[in-house]
């Protein structure tokens, strides 16, 4: 090989693309350069934070929590302390909060304020820059935390000159020791600030020439894990627990048995196509559109009286600011002796006992609904008024109201009728029986003296219904020929049918969308803000 010849085959390369060969060289170095600032940055801002420990004797005071010693690592015995608890009586105690960082604001260097939320009560914490208690670096990691960060603080209860008007707890916690428990992202899709806000809020900054930012429907819906972290959500599903909660208290006491029926169905509860249908091991099946089947069947078996709370399934491409696809049901059977006012009756002291216990015990929760979604208090009488469909029918034509007296109420006229009693009677909240039977489910017992009509009734709040009940049918032969005329194969409903065959008790009964209940009760405008995480035509996440 001659010496003019290339030795190898990269300088064959780069002697045939010498152009080529320089910018990879220049690429490679320019790499390398860069990596090489890198470690020589990373290296200072290791000094420099080995530095400032070095520095503050206060360092432990202070920091992330390791992740290791969030692995139930121990039990030190430390008592914690509710900030709803945190009051004016405990002035000068050392207490120990675990919370969200809502808002974190510096002033200078030598001072910061970390309000700190749990359960929707919130407590201001300062940090102020004392020897041997709170450093400038424990000043500056404060400032750092990023909103809704989990948080320990510990310090000192002191109570401020001036009123607190950024928190709900009349007191300040001087903060001594502060950990970041977990931390949030920098920047949230959206800010609690932001979704706590009201209408009314909103309006009057445009009036004042402001812009705030407001945060839709469907965005609350998307990050509903941050929605419902807002005073006013946390209200409402307070509330909603209540109800829950007095509708078992309320049964149980009336000698009522809670059970719980399938959700798997062989065929339609309520008649019509509006299932969800699914495979069931080779067998056609749908999830129950209600509990009523099986709830009336526990009544053949000598339950009595029988109560569910349960989710209910309705297939219908509803559309409107009171229905959803899935919900949850609170569905009451029981036998009748002589009438089906019996069951009304419990309609009727069962909600003014619900409503009662509501005003007397979620005061809070109720005003942190109505700061955000201003609402007036529901108005109900001692005894629930009780008008027949035909009553109801004749206020509406007197109004001017064209309706069907053989037909269902459409919701116009239901806010209409709504309006009128409230007029008269001075109430919000009554019943309407005495429904034609067109309307109502096979299963429904006609009129002893007009079968044009029925032994049903509905339930209004706020002109809106809730409650839909009836005195079921109990013969079987007469109860498969009501199916076949509503168009139900009899043989889908069979085991159901049969069930009254061995010996039936007369018996009625109701049910009620506890989303509903709550929307109304607080004068909500969707039925979605009373769904923890709804299910509509449109929507199966989160």
């Amino acid at each position: 090989m001659s010496s003019s010849e290339p030795s190898n085959v990269s300088e064959a390369a780069e002697a045939e693309n010498p152009t080529q060969s320089k910018k990879a060289a220049k690429k490679e170095a320019a790499k390398l350069e860069k990596k090489r600032r890198q470690e020589v940055e990373a290296a200072s801002k290791a000094l420099a934070a080995a530095t400032v420990d070095a520095e503050d004797p206060l360092k432990s005071n202070y920091g992330d929590v390791p992740s290791s010693d969030l692995r139930s690592k121990e039990v030190s015995g430390r008592k914690w302390t509710e900030i709803g608890n945190l009051w004016e009586e405990i002035k000068g105690e050392v207490v120990l909060i675990r919370g969200r960082a809502q808002t974190v604001r510096g002033v200078g260097k030598n001072i910061a304020f970390v309000v700190v939320r749990e359960r929707g009560f919130t407590v201001q914490c300062v940090l102020t820059v004392e020897a041997d208690k709170v450093s400038r670096q424990m000043v500056k990691f404060a400032t750092s935390l990023s909103k809704e960060s989990i948080v320990d603080v510990e310090g000192v209860i002191s109570v401020p000159n001036t009123p607190i008007k950024g928190a709900s707890q009349p007191v300040e916690v001087q903060v001594r020791k502060l950990y970041c428990v977990s931390k949030a992202l920098p920047n949230l899709p959206i800010n609690i600030e932001d979704a706590a806000r009201s209408e009314v809020e909103i309006e009057k900054a445009l009036q004042a020439g402001e812009q705030l930012v407001r945060v839709n429907q469907d965005t609350r819906l998307n990050y509903r894990v941050l929605d419902i972290r807002t005073p006013a959500n946390q209200g409402i599903f307070r509330v909603q627990c209540q109800v829950e909660n007095v509708f078992r208290q309320f049964l149980l006491s009336e000698g009522f048995v809670g059970i719980h029926t399938p959700k798997l169905m062989s065929g339609a509860s309520e008649g019509g196509a509006a299932v969800f249908k699914l495979d069931y091991k080779g067998q056609p099946a749908c999830l129950a559109q209600s509990p009523q089947l099986h709830k009336q069947m526990s009544i053949c078996g000598d339950f009595a009286r029988v109560f569910e709370v349960g989710p209910v399934f309705r297939a219908e491409d509803s559309y409107t600011h009171r229905h959803l696809c899935e919900f949850t049901g609170l569905d009451v059977e029981m036998e009748i002796k002589e009438h089906y006012f019996e069951v009304i009756d419990i309609v009727d002291r069962l909600f003014v006992k619900m409503f009662d216990t509501l005003n007397e015990t979620c005061k809070k929760e109720l005003e942190a609904i109505q700061r955000q979604y201003p609402f007036e208090p529901l108005k109900y009488l001692r005894q629930t008024l009780r008008l027949t469909f035909e009553e109801g029918v004749k206020m509406l034509q007197e109004a001017g109201i064209e309706i069907d007296p053989y037909g269902d109420l459409n919701t116009e006229a239901e806010r209409k009728l709504g309006q009128l009693v409230l007029d008269k009677y001075g109430t919000e909240f009554y019943i309407l029986h005495r429904y034609p039977l067109a309307v109502r489910p096979f299963y429904t017992m006609p009129c002893y003296d007009n079968e044009a009509y029925s032994n049903s009734f509905d339930v209004f709040i706020r002109g809106e219904e809730i409650i839909s009940g009836a005195q079921r049918v109990h013969e079987p032969d007469f109860l498969a020929v009501r199916a076949e005329a509503c168009g139900i194969d009899v043989k889908t409903i069979s085991t159901y049918v049969d069930a009254f065959r061995y010996g039936a008790p007369p018996h009625g009964g109701f049910g009620v969308g506890l989303e509903r209940v709550v929307m109304l009760f607080c004068g909500l405008n969707n039925i979605r803000k009373t769904s923890l995480y709804p299910r509509d035509p449109l929507r199966l996440t989160p």
